[in-house]
């Protein structure tokens, strides 16, 4: 009844033109379904011929643009293949290679599959045999709950991973926004020492721009304010919070600019 019904179906998912299961089925306008290769085959043979496509079937009239996959169809030459192949596996005898007898039996003791043959025989002799029937059931629950305890170890280990990764990234996180905070700091700081040397700057340039006996009188009152020694501001300069090549570029600038001030001034008088 089983083989009949399967029969049946086999017919209905086969290739009207390569009498095979469908591959990769097409349906066209009258619902008859093909191959894909097969029925682009048929489309180009009657072209060329007719000038004309008809159902290989049917005879009805198509247009080849409106070929549309039929995934039901294919779906079900999918489970037919595996139906097949199951029941090629279950009716396939095995038979022993020493005694050409069917393998029915299961010897515990040397975890085999034997022949009744190889039972009597002296190698396994006294040996606890069960037919394979018994045993298969045990061997397939044993083989599942060692499949389960692998999944289980996966899973465990897949949670630890995870773990060690959330880990990493976030400490990756903090450390970049240490960084990041650093670099803000130190650039603000920067801009604060560069809008001082703009000061100094325009301070010179204005006082050099003065007059002469102005920009004496101004030198000569206020000799305190550049006639400072310049280890002070160096000393100031480097209590700053920068880069030491920052620091060195800043002093040499800092003091070129002192020692030109006072030569300009020198000159001036």
């Amino acid at each position: 009844m089983a083989s009949a019904i399967l029969g049946d179906v086999k017919e209905e998912v086969t290739c009207p033109i390569c009498l095979d299961l469908l591959t990769q089925p097409m349906s066209i306008d009258c619902g008859h379904s093909f191959c894909q290769a097969c029925i682009t085959s048929n489309y180009e043979s009657m072209m060329s011929q007719k000038g004309e496509s008809n159902c290989p079937v049917c005879r009805i009239s198509y247009q080849f643009e409106k070929l549309r996959p039929n995934r039901h169809v294919a779906n079900i030459v999918e489970r037919l293949k595996g139906i097949k192949l199951n029941t090629e596996e279950e009716q396939k005898v095995y038979h022993c290679a020493r005694h050409g007898e069917k393998l029915l039996l299961f010897c515990k003791e040397d975890s085999n599959v034997i022949c009744w043959l190889c039972e009597r025989s002296q190698e396994h002799r006294g040996h606890h045999t069960y037919l394979l029937e018994d045993v298969a059931q045990e061997y397939k629950n044993k083989i599942q709950s060692e499949v389960e305890n692998v999944q289980i170890q996966f899973e465990r280990l897949r949670g630890i991973l995870n773990s060690e990764e959330e880990f990493e990234i976030k400490k990756l996180r903090n450390e970049e926004d240490d960084i990041l905070n650093s670099l803000i700091k130190s650039e603000n700081e920067l801009n604060q020492q560069s809008q001082l040397v703009n000061g100094f700057i325009s301070d010179l340039e204005n006082r050099l721009q003065e007059s002469t006996v102005k920009m004496l009188q101004v030198w000569y009152c206020d000799t305190s304010c550049f006639t400072f020694p310049a280890q002070d501001h160096f000393g100031y300069l480097r209590s700053l919070i920068l880069p030491d090549e920052v620091h060195d570029c800043f002093l040499y600038f800092y003091e070129e600019c002192y020692w030109d001030f006072n030569w300009n001034c020198i000159e001036s008088i």
